[in-house]
């Protein structure tokens, strides 16, 4: 019996929904059912406050975050000096308040998103 007979829905980052692009960055979007997922990739020296915050009108991310790191390492900084690095293989949850966020390195950075994709890089 083929996955569609049976309401099993495949779907791959190779084919996404949907794409964001942004300078040095792009996120990609699939549905899954009642879910949206995630694939953050961003090139070295990409920064969310001067390369995703001017599209979307804010100074600093406000959405929350639950993914995990495939490749590469970044950084999550609060406006109270608190700086969180984000290595490969990691699990995170950023809260939904002011954070910055930058590539560290030479490598690109990947992360895949469970929460707060749908919100992530919307131009207002």
């Amino acid at each position: 019996m083929s996955p569609e007979k049976i309401g099993v829905v495949l779907k791959r980052f190779d084919s996404p929904d949907e794409i964001r692009t942004f300078e040095k960055g792009r996120l990609e979007l699939v549905r899954l059912g009642s879910i949206i997922l995630g694939r953050a990739s961003y090139e070295p020296g990409w920064k969310w406050s001067l390369h995703v915050g001017p599209m979307t009108g804010a100074a600093r991310c406000e959405v929350e975050h639950v993914g995990m790191v495939l490749s590469g390492v970044a950084t999550v900084a609060f406006d109270d000096g608190r700086i969180v690095e984000l290595r490969e293989g990691s699990l995170f949850h950023v809260p939904a308040v002011p954070h910055d966020s930058w590539v560290v390195g030479n490598g690109p950075y990947v992360s895949l998103h469970v929460l707060g994709a749908e919100r992530y890089a919307k131009a207002r």
